[in-house]
């Protein structure tokens, strides 16, 4: 099955403590814009969309005076809904994906499936409360457990080895872009819908 249609998507969400735009096309080639107004959390994105080869736009602005939390998960989940969006009725997508990534001392591997059942599994472990000055390493977590519930995808990632906190993050979200660029690819042998009950 060829890729004849665009598989983009638009998200917006507004609520009392974020404000959210989003633009994903999964055929892009790496290229993003990303303002969340969080530098670490952007600088992941970036990878994602790096190494997904995805082409993607976030403008978000939030209450990082309170917090980084509502920022980064509800990213998660306008980015989880996009992919849900983008991928439509799922028809001739790989659906499965993995990738297994070494950040110097640190390996990652990540497994994906577009199940259409929403949970992420992890064992990630970082040395500390903070990455960097700021960034509090507790959100790594929620942003993939707010993309796999809004995605509909079994998310697992699996830290194999690692002892620094930003390797660990980074190993984990350039895992997930490379693992979500197989899962979402198109293959020509796939007739339909990937699963024997012919819905995901």
């Amino acid at each position: 099955m060829e890729n004849s249609l665009s598989r983009t998507a638009a998200v917006k969400r507004d609520t009392s403590e974020t404000r959210i735009a989003l633009t994903l096309d999964l055929d892009g080639s790496g290229d993003s814009e990303i303002a969340t107004g969080i530098g670490f959390f952007d600088h992941m994105m970036t990878h994602i969309a790096r190494h997904g080869l995805l082409s993607l736009n976030i403008d978000a602005t939030g209450d990082t005076h309170i917090d980084d939390h509502h920022t980064v998960e509800d990213v998660g989940i306008a980015f989880g809904t996009a992919l849900k969006d983008a991928l439509g009725d799922k028809c001739g997508i790989a659906r499965y994906g993995d990738a297994t990534v070494p950040m110097d001392e640190t390996l990652i591997t990540c497994a994906i499936d577009f199940s259409g059942r929403g949970a992420f599994y992890t064992n990630l472990q970082f040395p500390d409360t903070r990455i960097g000055q700021t960034f509090a390493s507790e959100l790594v977590e929620e942003f993939f457990h707010a993309v796999a519930r809004n995605a509909g995808m079994t998310l697992h990632i699996r830290q194999i080895a690692g002892t620094n906190a930003h390797h660990i993050a980074e190993g984990a979200f350039k895992a997930f872009g490379r693992a979500l660029k197989t899962a979402v690819a198109y293959d020509s042998r796939v007739a339909g819908i990937p699963s024997t009950k012919g819905v995901l």
